[in-house]
């Protein structure tokens, strides 16, 4: 009866503090079977919770505890970021206490952080002392108990994901729908939810389109830059860059670029840019593109340019475990990896490698490569946060960021003429607008700007054309493998291999 009546006021609980947060946004289901599935998270929640102490009372607090963080820090990301909490974020967790600085935290060795979660971890012990055991008495029964009950957690997942279950489950989340999911069903059975119906997808595998080699000439040099959080400032009220009146008197093609997120979530432009795949085609992958083929992508810019000859240089002043980026960017297809152990010595601007030894670098990679190369760089100086204390003198989070894209203007400027006489193609584009208070979800519609240029017999005229991320993508493969793409002058289209 104490276990029933525990479950019953951590059910209880978790749906008040859910009702309370939906109160000033999207009131949350009440039909019976919506009412059912946000129970049965909840419950889920106490039950696993439960395997770890078998005290029904402390399962019930930590159900409760769990809930309200997950739609404290939802509610934040909301708001930074324009979407809920998903299940790929739990998979970021371990690069938080390893690079505490790129997140708006603080390091556990903090006293503002080590104190309360020493304090939490007294009191869930304490309490793990006082409040009795359920555990039958009996050994042999207990030991059963003991090992049945997590078994059964698993057993369940598993017809969930891949086994009975299955068809159930994926008529409730047939696509990934967030906003209209967590309000439907709540927040915890929806991040089980989209976790167990991405296990159960097959991986999201694509061969590419066939390729016509030697209709055109491929560029003997073809250097694509990912720019960190960048867009036009004077979209934030910045003062005028130079860069953008270069890129709209001198880019062969340019204009705003549609990418999958805003504020965070680099590695989902990155994918899109590389592979030319939409976001939808991932299905519920497409939170974190790396976690399911992790770079093993066979039409990949970077292995149609390995199979048109090229060599692959990969360019990115930071540390080889973020994202996995190593790991990641060979299988991709690159076979020279440059990254922060590359740069020693290089200026930081900040607590970054400045964007200004990344193009010095860069044009030095492409001096000493055999041609053709592709050289694919990844820019680190205007990452966030932008906190106090991250420049001398300069505290507010828009300086600051002004302050470093004024630097990406200059760095993309030197690199434009360093590529002068030469037969290339330049391609910069932003991964994602900046998370600043002046710059919320919603901000221009996820765009970024974008620029491609030629060089040499490579040269055109100059128009915009507003694309996707996916739509670079499509074109920058084309580039590579040598085929002849006319693009309309409204979008870019996929091109013809």
């Amino acid at each position: 009866m104490t276990i029933l009546i525990a479950l019953a006021s951590a059910l209880i609980g978790s749906l008040a503090v859910e009702a309370w947060d939906g109160a000033d946004r999207r009131p949350i289901g009440r039909r019976p079977a919506e009412l059912a599935l946000r129970l049965a998270g909840y419950a889920l929640l106490t039950v696993f919770w439960f395997c770890f102490s078998w005290r029904p009372w402390l399962a019930a607090f930590s159900c409760l505890l769990t809930v309200t963080i997950l739609v404290v820090v939802s509610r934040l990301k909301q708001a930074v970021i324009g979407e809920p909490l998903v299940f790929s974020d739990f998979a970021l967790l371990r690069q938080v206490p390893r690079h505490p600085d790129l997140y708006y935290t603080r390091p556990l060795t903090d006293p503002r952080m080590a104190i309360p979660l020493g304090t939490s971890l007294a009191l869930v012990a304490l309490w793990y002392w006082i409040e009795p055991t359920a555990l039958p008495e009996e050994p042999s029964v207990a030991l059963v108990a003991l090992i049945g009950l997590p078994c059964l957690l698993v057993g369940l997942a598993s017809a969930l994901s891949t086994g009975n279950l299955a068809p159930w489950l994926a008529a409730r989340f047939p696509r990934p729908d967030l906003d209209a999911h967590c309000a439907r069903y709540g927040l915890p059975a929806t991040i089980i939810a989209y976790a167990l119906r991405w296990r159960s997808e097959p991986l999201p595998v694509e061969t590419g389109d066939d390729v016509s080699l030697g209709r055109s000439s491929p560029a003997p040099v073809v250097v694509v830059v990912q720019l960190e959080s960048f867009i036009d400032p004077t979209r934030l009220g910045g003062p005028a860059l130079p860069l953008m009146e270069t890129i709209r008197t001198r880019a062969s093609r340019h204009g705003r670029l549609t990418v999958p997120a805003h504020g965070a979530y680099t590695m989902r432009t990155e994918h899109a840019v590389l592979t030319g795949r939409e976001p939808e085609s991932l299905g519920f992958g497409r939170y974190d593109p790396y976690l399911s083929n992790g770079g093993d992508e066979p039409a990949s810019i970077a292995r149609r340019a390995v199979a048109a000859g090229y060599a692959t240089v990969f360019v990115h002043p930071f540390h080889r475990d973020f994202f996995h980026r190593a790991e990641v960017m060979r299988r991709f297809g690159f076979a020279r990896l440059v990254m922060e152990e590359d740069f020693a010595g290089a200026p930081r601007i900040g607590p970054y490698i400045g964007d200004e030894a990344l193009a010095a670098r860069i044009l030095a990679e492409v001096e000493a490569a055999p041609t053709p190369v592709l050289v694919f760089a990844v820019t680190m100086e205007n990452h966030g946060p932008w906190k106090p204390g991250r420049l001398d003198g300069i505290d507010d989070p828009l300086a600051q960021y002004l302050h470093h894209v004024s630097h990406t203007g200059r760095a993309m400027e030197t690199l434009i003429a360093g590529l002068e006489g030469r037969d290339a193609i330049l391609c910069v584009y932003g991964d994602h607008a900046p998370s600043l208070p002046t710059c919320r979800p919603g901000f221009g519609d996820t765009a970024t700007e974008y620029a491609v240029f030629g060089f040499g017999t490579f040269r055109d005229d100059p128009h915009r054309t507003d694309a996707a991320a996916y739509e670079l993508g499509r074109f920058l493969r084309s580039v590579v493998a040598g085929c002849s793409v006319e693009l309309p002058r409204s979008a870019i289209g996929s091109p013809s291999c």
